[in-house]
């Protein structure tokens, strides 16, 4: 059985590392960039502060929409143009992510544009998952790929156990067991 194993644990790490080797390499490298958004403004813009943190926004949608209009970059003739809103009453502002993934940060209070970038993150997070390229992807790509990915740990550790095990068997074949605990 253990021979058998042995074979088996051999070939899934080789085919294994072959077949999932791209999508892993780009989760790798898409975990790490996601990992250090917050620190990285080329993955995620940082959050700027409104003046008004805390209090009721002064702004109303009408006003945010002519503001982020105001901004070519962000590209939004209408809400059809707007992807979403992210209302950050403690820190004064709200984010307004265009269908583009353009960022536009405006101050709650007085509606000043305080920052207009273009945020990665979310392309960097559908390519860490699969869902960028198709739906499907994630179930037909990056789940096997995981899957495979465990297999190869459990097969990597029964490659690393069998030097030891083999150490064991031939020390307690040559009379060199363990020794007795001296008291």
């Amino acid at each position: 059985m253990a021979k058998n194993w042995n074979w088996w644990s051999r070939k899934l790490h080789r085919w294994g590392a072959l077949l999932c080797a791209v999508p892993l390499l780009l989760v790798i490298v898409t975990g790490l960039l996601l990992q250090v958004k917050k620190e990285l403004a080329w993955v995620q813009p940082p959050t700027q502060s409104g003046s008004g943190k805390n209090e009721t926004p002064a702004q109303d949608w009408a006003s945010i929409l002519k503001a982020v209009q105001g901004i070519e970059p962000a590209g939004v003739t209408g809400w059809k143009d707007i992807d979403r809103l992210d209302v950050r009453p403690g820190k004064g502002i709200v984010k307004v992510r265009a269908a583009n993934h353009w960022e536009v940060q405006l101050d709650l209070q007085t509606g000043e544009v305080l920052s207009s970038t273009y945020r990665r993150s979310d392309l960097i997070e559908s390519l860490h998952d699969g869902s960028f390229f198709q739906e499907r992807a994630k179930l037909w790509v990056f789940l096997p790929s995981g899957l495979i990915l465990l297999g190869l740990w459990l097969s990597g550790l029964w490659l690393w156990y069998l030097p030891l095990g083999a150490k064991k068997r031939s020390r307690q074949k040559a009379g060199k067991g363990p020794s007795p605990n001296v008291r």
